[in-house]
This record gives C-alpha cells, sequence and structure tokens, in this order.
C-alpha cells in the first residue's frame, strides 16, 4: 500500500511476492518473521491462508507493549532524563521554563509550563509530577494498526476448511522434473542405454533413498508406474518417522526466541 495508508486486515503485516508471501511483525525490538511459499503449499490460496493463520497467531500471542510503557521511553534528543519534559529556552540559554506534555489521543493532548520565574528552581520538579499525573490517564496498548485489535479478539478468524501441511524440498515439482510427480525421474546412462525411471527420497540425517525401475524390464509405462508408486511408499515411511519422533520429542514453541533485537524465525 501507499505510504502512511495501512494495509487492509486480511494483508496486515503481509506482503505477497513473486513466490508467495511474506510476513514481518516487530515486537519490542524483535522481529517475526517467516515466508510462504505457494510452491510449497500447493497454491497461492493455501500459501495466503497459512500465512494469515502464523500472522494471527503471533499478534495473539505476543501483544505490542503498553501506550504508557511506550511515552516513557527516552527519546534520542531528550535532555532532562525524563520522557515528556523539557525546557523552553529563553535568548542567551537561560532555561525560562519547564514543560510536561503528554499524548492521550487525536485531539487530546495535555501540557502544563512551569515558568521559572514563577516557581524559581522547583520547576522542574513540579514538571515530572505533572508529567506523572498525566500519564495515569494513559491506558491500553500501543495502536500499530487497525486491524490488531480485531484478531486479538479472535474477530478476523480465517475461513475455516482444511489446511495442507508444508512440503518438504524432495516433494516440490520442479520445472526440471521429467515425470511430473516430485522425486520421480527418467534416467539414461548413454544413447544407447534404454533407461530407467527412478524413485528417491531425502530424508535429513539419513540421506537418499532410491528405486530403480528399468524400462527393458517393464516397459516405459509400467516402470513410470512402478516408480510413482514407490515415491509415495517411500513419502509416507517418511511421514510415519516423522511423526514418531515428533511424538517422542518435547514440543517446539514457535515463539521461543524472545532476546532483544534478534529475529524470530518459526
Amino acid at each position: 500500500m501507499p505510504r502512511g495508508i495501512p494495509n487492509p486486515a486480511a494483508m496486515y503485516g503481509i506482503a505477497p511476492r513473486p513466490w508467495g508471501f511474506e510476513v514481518s511483525l516487530v515486537r519490542n525490538g524483535i522481529r517475526y518473521y517467516r515466508q510462504f511459499g505457494k510452491a510449497s503449499y500447493g497454491g497461492l490460496e493455501q500459501a495466503l491462508l497459512q500465512a494469515q493463520d502464523w500472522r494471527d497467531a503471533v499478534v495473539r500471542s505476543v501483544p505490542p507493549v503498553a501506550r504508557r510503557t511506550r511515552a516513557e521511553k527516552l527519546r534520542a534528543n531528550n535532555t532532562t532524563g525524563v520522557s515528556g519534559v523539557f525546557c523552553q529556552v529563553a535568548s542567551g540559554g537561560r532555561v525560562r521554563a519547564w514543560v510536561a506534555k503528554t499524548y492521550i489521543g487525536q485531539d487530546e493532548i495535555l501540557r502544563t509550563d512551569f515558568p521559572v520565574d514563577a516557581v524559581g528552581s522547583g520547576a522542574l520538579a513540579l514538571a515530572i509530577e505533572e508529567r506523572e499525573k498525566q500519564l495515569e490517564r494513559m491506558s491500553g496498548l500501543a495502536r500499530l494498526h487497525p486491524a490488531e485489535e480485531a484478531i486479538r479478539q479472535g474477530l478476523t478468524l480465517q475461513p475455516p476448511g482444511p489446511r495442507v501441511s508444508k512440503r518438504s524440498k524432495s516433494e516440490i515439482t520442479r520445472s526440471t522434473n521429467s515425470s511430473g510427480v516430485s522425486g520421480v525421474q527418467f534416467k539414461m546412462p548413454n544413447a544407447g542405454h534404454p533407461g530407467y525411471w527412478l524413485a528417491t527420497t531425502f530424508t535429513a540425517g539419513k540421506g537418499s533413498v532410491c528405486k530403480a525401475f528399468s524400462v527393458k524390464e517393464h516397459g516405459h509405462d509400467m516402470a513410470k508406474s512402478l516408480a510413482i508408486a514407490e515415491r509415495e511408499r517411500q513419502l509416507a515411511e517418511k511421514l510415519k518417522e516423522a511423526e514418531q519422533q515428533h511424538a517422542s520429542s518435547s514440543p517446539d514453541l514457535f515463539l521461543a526466541r524472545r532476546a532483544g533485537g534478534q529475529t524470530a524465525r518459526p
């Protein structure tokens, strides 16, 4: 969207990319970031649903800071050591007054001046005390986007329906694939060789499982069908092992990384 115009609620924190969608949210100096590729989820529709679900989970789990906390943060140009308190300087560099100022909301700004000539050296202390009183009128969370509160209250739930599991890299059909099925390719070692269909599945930490089906033995179409069936068997076995491993280990908390300033990549 153009600068100054917030994205519609459905696309809050989500940026379309040629390959899918990118989610990026910042909370207290921590960037929560994840990519959802259309190839990994079988199309743009599923990729967007997954991105929205993840975005909503982050918004509900990690709310923005309280408005008062943000207002109390010192700015780089603050010279008093107290946020919202600054001085007015007369000609010659003399402090003319100390001012307490707080932005409560649209069309509501609190401000009180304490002239040094009128109240003497206690003007700064009075301004600091007044600033504390002003902050007591500030409540709620920092408003980052109009969709934030609606998401936290569950008013913008994404459409119900099935969510596909993310495909592993080995399950994505590449443009160079010769069969139309990921993990299944036709191989021909040399010009005189009849060739064979090969089913291959890679598992991290275990390497690749491969099985070939000779065209000479089975014929071209049957060898291809056998390779596709073998690929499905390999994937089913891989999924079974992954589920067993997941069940025996403690679940990952995708928002566990909270160290200040780092990027959280669930």
